[in-house]
């Protein structure tokens, strides 16, 4: 009796009112963006905003449920937890109800649940787990191939289920392997294939192959400072590209451009790496890989932004980019998220007197735009607000996450940190036109059992062990 009164005194409530208070703004902004005059009772159950109070008596429910478990069975079954995860990923492939295109709910009886929305704690779970074992070494080729399992399976699950957006969410667990000591260059690894892709969707073929060729350039510059090198590099590759020019100009072949450009760096690719086997020249065959596996990482994008993705995901991320202007259609729901943040000014039009959400005019302004009701009906005022205590919450998390004498735990805690952090500046960003639409709710907001419970069970899994911390959990 003792110790289970110490957990209780061991609660960080500071954490536990920031939830409260965000659960019940939450319930408020539902309440007024689908409120009706009709049914104006808070206890109307038909609407959203009574179905959501059940969700909120649930969610306190599996609080105290996860409070009851012992903070070793979260260690000791956390690769079991993923597991079943997996396999229920793959049985909503199945079974599953398609809901707005994507089939990822299971439905029982008038209850839907989204299993992708527990697949994240699992997954911060069996992550923290792996990092925690003994003799892990973080940045060790099998530790990547093992990391890369444990994020990408469900990721991969998730997206078949044809919901991009939760897939998208697992790279936020990136965060958790910097604070972990990942490899700096694998972190500027990432940040150049963010900007590839972005590139392989606005750039010409040939112009994106040349950039990648002065890219490797000005690397092979920094890494060497030796001129002669460079030079001769340099002379190769102008070389080769003069005389595959030369010979499609004479013979008429009317080779497309960067198929030249390609033959070039591959014949000139091959001179030189005979030339730094010669004369030992260092560096030369990791710039090639990176050349080649640049040029091919941009060209599988194009291949799957215009074979793979539906024609809607691709008109929002055109429309992110500014390739196109689509008002009407997909940038509709952007356009009047703004024009109803925008139209709440200083302090907003008050409780129940957002006309841009009362009229219906922004669409799921209920789950995935309830931001707009908070810009709209609390103005700068509330945003700030709301925005303020999320940031209160996350730079809380990182405070308790780094306060834990086990390993397992602050892995954990972090991932809870990358997990919201994602879901709140992406919600948040596209709202405003800074972000896709991916179709995310903003964490205890957004109208919704399965991310409120996921969101309430991955938070309080990590003060159940930050109640205990001064146990010693591997």
């Amino acid at each position: 009796m003792q110790r289970r009164a110490n957990i209780w005194n061991n609660i960080d409530w500071t954490t536990v009112f920031i939830y409260l208070l965000l659960v019940l703004l939450g319930w408020i902004n539902i309440y007024a963006a689908v409120y009706n005059e009709d049914h104006q009772s808070i206890f109307d159950f038909s609407q959203r905003y009574g179905k959501q109070m059940i969700w909120i008596f649930a969610a306190f429910l599996l609080i105290l449920v996860v409070f009851t478990i012992d903070i070793r069975y979260y260690t000791f079954f956390a690769y079991f937890i993923y597991g079943v995860m997996i396999f229920i990923l793959l049985a909503v492939l199945i079974f599953g109800k398609e809901v707005h295109g994507a089939k990822s709910w299971f439905e029982i009886g008038n209850i839907r649940i989204q299993p992708s929305e527990f697949a994240k704690i699992a997954t911060a779970l069996a992550l923290a787990r792996y990092l925690s074992s003994f003799n892990v070494q973080i940045n060790s080729f099998k530790s990547y191939l093992r990391i890369g399992l444990i994020l990408f399976l469900p990721a991969f699950l998730i997206l078949l289920q044809n919901d991009t957006g939760s897939a998208l969410v697992y790279f936020a667990f990136a965060l958790v392997l910097f604070r972990e000591g990942l490899s700096g260059s694998v972190f500027l690894l990432g940040i150049l294939i963010v900007i590839l892709f972005i590139l392989a969707l606005v750039l010409e073929k040939i112009t994106l192959i040349a950039i990648a060729v002065i890219v490797a350039l000005i690397v092979f510059w920094i890494l060497t400072r030796k001129f002669k090198q460079f030079a001769m590099a340099v002379l190769i590759f102008v070389f080769s590209s003069a005389m595959f020019w030369g010979i499609d100009y004479f013979l008429g072949l009317k080779i497309l451009k960067y198929y030249i450009i390609l033959l070039a760096i591959a014949l000139s690719s091959i001179i030189y790496v005979y030339l730094a086997f010669k004369h030992k020249i260092k560096h030369v065959f990791i710039l090639i890989l990176f050349l080649f596996g640049s040029i091919m990482f941009a060209f599988s994008v194009d291949y799957v932004f215009h074979q793979i993705l539906e024609h809607h995901q691709q008109k929002r991320i055109n429309t992110l980019l500014g390739l196109e202007s689509d008002p009407l259609g997909i940038g509709y729901n952007v356009n009047q998220s703004k024009i109803a943040i925008g139209s709440g000014g200083f302090s907003g039009k008050g409780f129940l007197r957002g006309t841009q959400t009362k009229f219906d005019f922004v669409p799921e302004q209920s789950t995935d735009f309830i931001f707009c009701t908070i810009g709209e009906e609390w103005g700068f005022m509330g945003t700030f607000f709301v925005t303020s205590l999320f940031i209160a919450l996350l730079l809380r998390l990182v405070y308790i996450a780094e306060r834990q004498k086990s390993s397992f735990s602050r892995m954990y805690g972090y991932g809870v940190v990358a997990v919201l952090f994602f879901h709140i500046i992406i919600n948040i960003g596209m709202t405003i036109g800074l972000m896709p639409v991916i179709g995310i709710p903003l964490p205890f907001f957004s109208y919704g059992g399965s991310s409120l419970w996921a969101f309430t069970i991955l938070l309080f899994i990590l003060l159940r062990l930050d109640a205990n911390r001064l146990e010693t959990v591997k």
